[in-house]
């Protein structure tokens, strides 16, 4: 039987997909040449202070000060107590290091004269520029092991349609990240190579079962065993999905600023990637004509020629 209790026709919409990614691609790469990211302390270099104070302090109070003080984008977060704060400020046009150490001391102390200044640094752009070069490094070879473990776990037209999702859900994650101009660091990378692995996994699962119905439904096109795959993974992937997502809101909404960044990068990843698993891996695959034969050892031939 090719049709389990739900029968969805994905493939019947991948034209559809295929129009929605292209222009997703188009406004993401387009953004991304024109915008650029909006790079963070991470990336960018800046300044660091670790400032202490009697009592708890409002965070949310402290970004405000400095915001009117001139300072562009404060990060601003606790550290290990609710009575010692860090600050985080992109690179100032000032005379130089100290000028600013004394403006956001003599900021924060105006707002409350138990603050005191326990560390003070600078990260220079040149440590910027290294983290970029390993974070591009580590996404490539990252892409290149994936492509290697599904061609021999599977066959080439399924390592093509894997690396082509992946590759979709990184644009598409770096243009929302651009078109938006959400702050990008070191936190969205990881959370880009987590996307990478989660997306990886949702495919795979998808072309496991593929591989077994093409063992099992002979009789059927590559479409509609295709289309049965994907509906009888459909609730274990909105399942993990839904799940997933929860967990990432709540971090989003709950987790402060810290890790803000981080969970919305996620949402929009495990957003895209259970779309790409279906429309742009499985699509991808159909698209190069995948059949029993790419899967199944043919071994009649070889008998034949036996003497």
């Amino acid at each position: 039987m090719l049709s389990p209790n739900l029968n969805i026709n994905f493939m019947g919409a991948r034209r559809i997909a295929l129009i929605f990614s292209a222009v997703a691609i188009v406004f993401s790469l387009g953004s991304l040449i024109t915008r650029g990211l909006n790079f963070g302390l991470d990336f960018s270099g800046g300044y660091l202070l670790e400032m202490s104070y009697s009592s708890e302090v409002d965070l949310a109070d402290i970004r405000s000060a400095l915001a009117e003080e001139g300072f562009e984008n404060p990060l601003v977060q606790n550290f290990g107590t609710v009575s010692d704060v860090l600050v985080r400020l992109m690179p100032q046009d000032v005379a130089g290091d100290t000028e600013t150490r004394d403006r956001v001391v003599a900021t924060l102390s105006a707002q409350d004269p138990s603050a005191e200044l326990q560390r003070f640094e600078f990260v220079g752009p040149q440590v910027g520029d290294e983290l970029t070069e390993d974070g591009a490094l580590a996404m490539l070879i990252a892409l290149i092991l994936i492509f290697i473990y599904v061609m021999l776990r599977f066959r080439w037209k399924f390592a093509v349609g894997t690396i082509s999702a992946l590759v979709h859900d990184v644009i598409v994650v770096f243009g929302f990240f651009s078109i938006f101009g959400v702050a990008f660091d070191l936190t969205i990378v990881a959370a880009l190579l987590a996307t990478i692995g989660y997306s990886l996994n949702d495919t795979i699962v998808v072309f496991d079962r593929i591989r077994e119905n093409f063992r099992v439904m002979r009789r059927g096109t590559s479409k509609e065993i295709i289309n049965a795959s994907i509906n009888q993974m459909l609730g274990r992937t909105m399942i993990t999905s839904l799940t997933t997502l929860l967990v990432l809101l709540c971090l989003f909404f709950l987790g402060g600023e810290a890790i803000s960044g981080f969970a919305l990068a996620l949402v929009v990843g495990v957003i895209i990637g259970t779309y790409s698993s279906i429309y742009i891996a499985s699509a991808s695959a159909l698209a190069l004509n995948v059949s029993t034969t790419d899967l199944i050892p043919q071994k009649r031939e070889e008998i034949d020629d036996m003497p």
